[in-house]
């Protein structure tokens, strides 16, 4: 039986656990995944040495730029990031390579993509975590301009939430949370932008997914903008992640 796992620490809840478990039992696939919460990042060689039937790993807060240094080999996008969130075991004559990927930029894209039009050509991109960088690197590569925004100014990519202008926000007509504020249970919080800026032209687009519609997204659609979570990202970079461990 094929072992697939989560490394993380702490794990109180897993999407990815119930998903593949769930996957594996309705297409009759013999494997398992289950999740590894190791107190420190150096636990990772004894997740592996003592698996050996392990054949892929997600990777979740706080490891995903700390797992690095094990990995043999990055994915080109994923180097670009500097946040692993997949990690593909290749096993040969008894030695173990490990190659990091980001299946959050895979998802991203694929998910914003059928919403983009003509005039959505620079994106907000709200916090600097990892799934920041995803959104920033994958909305790079479909051609749209991007820039940080952050409570406080770190390089010429990022901006203030102080410097959000009305040219800026007219300029801008993506913006990506990617920043927990609004999340479950604190549902009455939001990104601290001008909402009332926004227009039938934005797009806004928040990778939390509980609860369905943040307010975020019910501010920004009482402008008239058009809105989605991030649900279906959720969906689609765990689909990547599979066709990433089996390809």
């Amino acid at each position: 039986m094929k072992k697939y796992g989560l490394i993380g620490y702490p794990l109180k809840h897993s999407f990815s656990c119930g998903y593949f478990n769930e996957k594996f039992e309705s297409e009759q696939i013999d494997a398992q995944y289950v999740n590894f919460e190791i107190p420190d990042i150096r636990n990772v060689t004894e997740v592996i040495a003592q698996n050996e039937n392990l054949c892929g790993l997600n990777v979740t807060i706080p490891y995903k730029e700390k797992v690095i240094p094990y990995l043999d080999e990055l994915d080109k996008d994923t180097a670009k990031i500097g946040a692993v969130n997949v990690i593909k075991l290749i096993r040969q004559k008894g030695k173990v390579r490990l190659v990091g990927y980001n299946s959050d930029i895979i998802g991203f894209t694929q998910s914003i993509e059928p919403l983009l039009k003509p005039h959505h050509q620079r994106a907000l991109i709200l916090g600097t975590g990892g799934g920041a960088k995803a959104a920033y690197h994958g909305l790079c590569n479909l051609g749209r301009a991007c820039t940080y925004v952050s409570r406080t100014r770190r390089d010429q990519e990022t901006i203030t939430y102080n410097d959000l202008t009305p040219e800026v926000m007219a300029a801008h007509t993506i913006i990506v949370n990617c920043t927990p504020v609004g999340m479950y249970p604190k549902v009455d919080f939001c990104p601290d932008i001008p909402y009332g800026q926004l227009t039938a032209d934005h797009l806004l687009y928040d990778l939390l997914y509980n609860p369905n519609e943040t307010l975020f997204m019910k501010r920004g659609k009482a402008q008239g903008a058009e809105v989605k979570n991030g649900l279906e990202m959720l969906l689609l970079q765990a689909f990547a992640a599979w066709n990433i461990w089996n390809a």
